[in-house]
């Protein structure tokens, strides 16, 4: 089943939210909610193509698996749109077999799995235009240099975030060409399952099929990466906000053991994983029966009325879908914690977030726009949210977890991002670590994140901070002390041991 390109900037039946609500654990390209206002779309017109196709020199790639149909240019060669596994609306994924030659017509475009737009998507330089929308997107991609050394090399999974509702691995502003090219490592892109189609509500079908997309999408890279160059006993997921959510979750799951040796969580929103059992009762009796024979309107249409009956939560229903504790391939929400002790040992672990995350919803949301807009008090009112908010959804739940996979005899290392743009008005806030670690310029050209003019000094401004990722996907090691930015940005990452 396909859905309509949001390229054509139409949606026929937009789901409908009786509130418009920070986001707090979202975004990333986008969080759940009503589509774009009409000024905001008018304006977006007027960015870049962040969707644009991928452009490259078809070639065909030999493997000992076969040849895959790929491009090669800028420096790296692309895998594209390999499909890891098959899976029926609301069951769960099937490995896929091996078959070189199945995404030759998918070479050039950008798939992800159906969702609604996001509110958040403007702020982020619209990263999903251009997009096409398939229930076939349990697919990867992989990415790796043109000169690849003869020696295996680490490999980095990518799992985006977006609140657990939208987004992809594979667009444009996700382009990971830069940091494949400078540190001669493998990326992996990975699309999964969102929304109520990745995370059902009722209990006819599983709880966490999100989830065990991922595992399924690790286990490919497992056993078929060192076919493409990569090392299998080298594998580090990256994930940020609802991505570093999955792999926390991931880490607390026996199926997911020993899938990676290495993780880093950017951003991941501990302070709202637990107390969710009663949120997502009422957010099962909102949506009712899930049909797999309705019209994705239809599911789209129930996914809006479960996020307006978690209205309530607290912070909470800022990100109502999401792994369900108790659920396959999950312990009980009593037992997670205990779960990342018992898994802990034998893994290096990196946890990042930024310094002003919750500043990324005040400009989102235009109730915080306009407390933020208040003469004389605004300014203050909004530097005590964003630091309080930031504390309870991010860092402090991120040092706890910190604490405990230490506890369980993991090598841990945290650290704080407070980087921004020369002349930002935004600060360090959500998200905004990836357009350095992923610095599509065209992408991000535009996109208010970045502004005034961040966006012409990435490839620059991130050169170290891409380093250290690479280098602790290599061996482990993470520099202590400050990873600079570059020209054009203000700050630095400040790392320490846990």
């Amino acid at each position: 089943m396909t859905q309509t390109d949001p390229d054509s900037r139409t949606d026929p039946n937009p789901p409908t939210d009786p509130e418009t609500r920070p986001d707090p654990a979202g975004t990333d390209p986008a969080g759940a909610g009503p589509n774009v206002q009409a000024d905001e779309a008018e304006a977006a017109e007027q960015l870049p193509q962040a969707g644009a196709a991928p452009v490259g020199e078809p070639i065909g790639f030999s493997t000992p698996l076969g040849e895959f149909p790929a491009l090669r240019g800028d420096g790296v060669v692309r895998v594209r749109n390999i499909r890891y596994a098959t899976a029926g609306r609301f069951e769960a994924p099937v490995a896929a077999g091996i078959r070189p030659d199945e995404a030759s017509a998918l070479r050039t475009r950008r798939l992800a799995c159906p969702q609604p737009l996001s509110p958040s998507d403007e702020l982020l330089g619209r990263p999903l235009r251009g997009v096409e929308f398939d229930e076939d997107c349990l697919r990867l991609s992989i990415t790796l240099p043109d000169d690849a050394p003869d020696e295996p090399m680490p490999v980095l999974v990518w799992v985006h975030g977006g609140s657990h509702v939208s987004g992809a691995g594979d667009l444009a502003g996700y382009d990971p060409a830069a940091i494949v090219r400078e540190q001669r490592v493998i990326v992996v892109a990975v699309t999964s399952r969102v929304g109520l189609l990745g995370y059902p509500t009722d209990d006819a079908h599983p709880a966490n099929l999100g989830l065990l997309d991922l595992i399924a999408a690790f286990r490919w890279v497992g056993e078929h990466i060192s076919a493409f160059g990569g090392d299998p006993e080298r594998i580090t997921a990256v994930g940020q906000s609802s991505g570093g959510d999955a792999l926390a979750h991931l880490i607390a799951a026996d199926e997911a053991r020993g899938l990676f040796r290495r993780v880093v969580l950017q951003s991941a929103p501990f302070g709202i994983r637990t107390g969710r059992a009663e949120m997502q009762r009422r957010m099962a009796e909102a949506a009712g029966p899930l049909d797999p024979e309705a019209s994705l309107d239809e599911l789209f249409e129930a996914q809006a009325r479960a996020k307006a009956a978690a209205a309530g939560s607290g912070l909470r229903s800022a990100m109502p879908f999401g792994p369900r504790a108790g659920a396959a391939p999950l312990p009980p929400e009593d037992r997670i914690e205990a779960a990342w002790r018992e898994h802990a040992a034998g893994l290096d672990v990196l946890l990042t977030w930024n310094r002003d995350e919750t500043a990324f919803f005040f400009e989102v949301d235009p109730k915080l726009a306009a407390l933020a807009a208040r003469p004389v008090v605004g300014p203050l009112l909004r530097r005590l949210i964003v630091a309080r908010t930031t504390n309870a959804v991010y860092r402090s739940g991120m040092r706890r977890f910190a604490r405990v996979v230490a506890d369980g005899g993991g090598e841990v290392r945290v650290a704080e991002f407070d980087g921004h743009p020369d002349g930002s008005r935004i600060g360090s806030a959500h998200a905004i670590e990836v357009a350095l670690l992923f610095p599509a310029t065209d992408a991000w050209d535009g996109a208010p994140l970045v502004a005034p003019d961040g966006a012409r000094t990435l490839v620059a401004a991130g050169a170290a901070l891409r380093a250290a990722w690479a280098d602790f996907a290599r061996t482990g090691a993470f520099p202590a002390g400050y990873v600079p930015t570059g020209h054009g940005w203000t700050g630095s990452l400040l790392a320490r041991r846990a």
